[in-house]
């Protein structure tokens, strides 16, 4: 049986057998809904309302108008679908790495690249003769050779068009060729009789929430294109673990969140070659960074062993790989370069960091630390690194806070509050009425409902408030942020006791990892010479704040960097050298990784954390100072 479901208000019809979700057929019809359980149907967020039509949710049939979970439902006929803006994804801030000298230094700006990864030569052969009746291919090879360190290797696929592509150059042609991190062999990825065309690579950012794409000039070291958007797969969950979860238990969920990216990469690999004016088989090599799990569900490789003890992942270095087998929106045969990993819960997008940041080619003792629903944290210089990762738990991104979103246009980022909660003073993204908090928002809001009062130091409320902003709500004591008639929505934003121990719980986590690490080295938080902040979150965040709650430590302010988008950075500096690629590797293979889960130290941490900004205020000079 086929049913037509269509979507209000995009006026979109897909046609449905009645065994995909509504989140899946959304997906289909190029909507995506917000979710954060994995389609478990416990967060609530995919909301829609069945205004015509039967669904069935479990074993029970049910008909319009009703409302249900879209991850919980399937069409059961003929449907009409409204999606309330409430449970739509919308399109928030992606950040994008800057010009070439962001990526490779301030030199940069004259910088010729360092072995890119892809490359274009220009060759006339000799036509064969009675005295020289070489075959094809080794004609081929000897041409190369003035232009390689080393050997190349010719694929199956380009020999079978190799007769008749040098024949019809008259024996001139142009040859695409790849030299990986390690090897000095050559991989010729395509030849066409042409002269050289400048040569394309993609830089790509596998995030869980975001995407970035980044296209480049490879011969003239130049961006000629950038662009980034939510991940697809977020209907399916907001965290790794939730996405595990879905690809592991859901029929066909690995094949769902694997095509979900891959569109998502795609649509924005069109936009960027569209910006440019370039064709798509000109893009000869891509290189990707993304956490373990992100970079399992991009190839289609089972997750399962990443979440279950002793948390192996399937691999942390992976072969070169070819477009094709992905399904990019590129020359098939461009090979796909993924930065190599430590952890099932340190990836790539860590050692691209790491590299881009330069943390590996310090004298001081540096600290990088990329703040999720994960926070990864590395500590060390060029003699040694060691990382960590502990679940922060998705509520600085949003999840398990009712007012949490994004980075979105009318995202709570900033906020102040005056002492006793009396008054409210609030910034949103673009200026624009509140939709909600962001995480940056989170963090000031704790922190401003400390310095007022409002807060006790173990994040209770103070129970001698007179401000009407602390009243009773739906789950208990709440503080409201903004009023019902200050918002999109026309409902209170709001932030509850339990909310707030989210947040005690997610702040003390980052904290207690830093402090696990520095202990299982015998150093003291003061050896910390530099601390880089990667990610959108990071660039985000106002230091002062987060050191007032206790998530950073409470270091000079001239110690902290802002790093932007490293993981993407570090892709496109794989991208154009090679002396990048075999750093990272060298950095994935030497570095070595803290598993927070079997340490007692690290639970010790995070109990004596759980507090603002600590059970230890000496390790707080600042915010004592000011108590």
């Amino acid at each position: 049986m086929t049913y037509r479901v269509r979507f209000r208000p995009d006026e979109i019809e897909v046609n449905a057998d009645g065994t995909e979700t509504l989140v899946t057929l959304a997906a289909r019809a190029g909507i995506t809904l917000r979710g954060a359980c994995g389609g478990a149907g416990t967060c609530g967020r995919c909301q829609v309302e069945i205004k015509e039509g039967k669904v069935r949710v479990g074993d029970v049939t049910v008909g319009a108008p009703l409302h249900v979970p879209a991850c919980q439902a399937k069409p059961a006929a003929d449907l009409e679908v409204e999606i309330p803006p409430s449970s739509r994804l919308e399109e928030h801030r992606v950040l994008l790495a800057a010009r070439a000298a962001a990526v490779l230094g301030e030199e940069a700006e004259t910088f010729v690249p360092d072995g890119p990864l892809y490359r274009r030569v220009s060759l006339q052969l000799p036509s064969p003769s009675l005295e020289d009746p070489a075959d094809d291919l080794s004609r081929l090879l000897r041409g190369l050779k003035a232009h390689l360190p080393g050997d190349a290797r010719v694929p199956l696929d380009v020999l079978r068009t190799l007769p008749s592509v040098l024949r019809t150059g008259n024996w001139r042609i142009s040859v695409g060729y790849v030299i990986g991190d390690e090897s000095e062999a050559a991989e010729v990825v395509d030849v066409a009789c042409a002269e050289a065309a400048a040569p394309y690579g993609l830089a790509i950012d596998v995030g869980t929430t975001t995407v970035a794409v980044e296209l480049w000039d490879l011969a003239a070291c130049r961006r000629a294109a950038a662009a980034g958007s939510y991940n697809r797969q977020a209907a399916f969950g907001e965290d790794v673990i939730a996405r595990i979860i879905y690809a592991t238990e859901q029929p066909a969920g690995l094949r769902t969140l694997q095509d979900a990216v891959v569109k998502t990469v795609n649509e924005l690999i069109r936009q960027v070659l569209g910006e440019a004016g370039v064709e798509p088989d000109a893009v000869g090599a891509v290189t990707c960074a993304g956490n373990t799990t992100m970079v399992h569900l991009l190839l289609g490789v089972d997750p399962t062993y990443i979440r279950l003890e002793p948390y192996t992942p399937a691999a942390n270095r992976w072969p070169l790989l070819q477009a094709r087998n992905l399904g990019l929106a590129v020359n098939p045969r461009a090979k796909v370069y993924i930065v190599p990993g430590v952890a099932s819960y340190v990836g790539g997008d860590i050692t691209a960091g790491i590299v881009a940041a330069g943390v590996n080619r310090k004298e001081g003792i540096t600290l990088f630390v990329d703040i999720g629903t994960n926070g990864e944290m590395v500590l060390g210089n060029r003699d040694w690194l060691m990382a960590c990762a502990c679940s922060a738990g998705p509520a600085f991104e949003g999840g398990g806070i009712r007012a949490g979103v994004r980075a979105v246009p009318g995202a709570i980022e900033e906020v102040a509050v005056l002492p006793g909660g009396y008054e409210v003073f609030f910034r949103t993204i673009g200026d624009r009425p509140p939709s909600g908090i962001c995480g940056s928002g989170l963090i000031s809001v704790l922190a401003g409902l400390a310095h007022a009062g409002v807060v006790d130091r173990s994040g209770r409320f103070r129970k001698d408030l007179q401000t009407p902003r602390f009243r009773e709500g739906e789950d208990g004591p709440e503080f409201v942020i903004a009023w019902e008639n200050e918002t999109t929505s026309g409902k209170a934003i709001s932030l509850s006791q339990a909310e707030i121990e989210n947040l005690l719980r997610a702040k003390a986590a980052i904290f207690a990892g830093i402090r696990t690490m520095l202990g299982s080295l015998g150093l003291a938080l003061d050896s910390v010479k530099e601390i880089y902040l990667a990610g959108g979150f990071g660039q985000h965040i106002n230091i002062k704040d987060a050191v007032s709650i206790g998530m950073l430590p409470d270091l000079p302010p001239e110690r902290y960097h802002f790093t932007g988008n490293s993981a993407l950075k570090g892709a496109a500096a794989a991208l154009l050298s090679q002396t990048a690629r075999r750093e990272m590797t060298a950095v994935a293979r030497s570095m070595t990784h803290l598993e927070l889960s079997v340490d007692n130290r690290f639970m010790e941490e995070f109990t004596a954390a759980l507090f603002l900004p600590h059970t230890d205020m000496d390790l707080f000079p600042s915010v004592k100072g000011v108590s």
